[in-house]
C-alpha cells in the first residue's frame, strides 16, 4: 500500500496526476504494512492531482494516528484553503507553526518536491491564504 501510495505522491509532483490517482486505487486496495501510514501520501496525489475533497479524509485520518507530522498538516492546510474552508485551514496552519515555529514559506518552496512550477505556485498560494509566512 505504501509503495503505490509514495508512487502516486511522486507522479502527482511531476504532474502526471491521471497516473497518479490509478496508484492511489491501488494504495487503497492494499493492506497497509503500518496502519495508515500510506494515507499522508494518498491525500497528497489527490490535492496534487486538483481533486482537493478528495484528499481532506485520507489526511485526517493519517493526522489522527500520527498528528505531528508536518508535511501532513501543510497538505490539509492547503487542502482546506483551496476548499474555502479557512477556519479549517488557519487551524492546520496553526499546527504546522506548533510544530515548527520557525515555518518559513520561502524556505518551504525551495525545498520543495513539487516540480511543476504552476502546481508550486497554486500550493504556495493556498498555504498563503491558509495564513503562513
Amino acid at each position: 500500500a505504501w509503495g503505490h501510495a509514495a508512487l502516486a505522491e511522486m507522479l502527482s509532483r511531476v504532474g502526471r496526476a491521471e497516473e497518479a490517482l490509478r496508484m492511489v486505487e491501488q494504495a487503497l486496495r492494499r493492506k497497509p504494512a503500518v496502519v495508515d501510514w500510506h494515507l499522508s501520501s494518498v491525500g497528497a496525489a489527490y490535492y496534487l492531482a486538483g481533486k482537493p475533497a478528495e484528499a481532506v479524509t485520507p489526511l485526517k485520518q493519517f493526522l489522527a494516528r500520527y498528528p505531528n507530522i508536518l508535511p501532513a498538516h501543510l497538505m490539509l492546510a492547503a487542502v482546506y484553503s483551496e476548499l474555502g474552508k479557512e477556519a479549517e485551514a488557519r487551524a492546520e496552519a496553526a499546527e504546522v507553526l506548533r510544530i515548527n515555529p520557525k515555518f518559513s514559506l520561502k524556505v518551504h518552496q525551495e525545498r520543495s518536491a513539487i516540480k511543476d512550477p504552476a502546481m508550486l505556485e497554486r500550493h504556495i498560494a493556498a498555504l498563503r491564504k491558509a495564513g503562513l509566512k
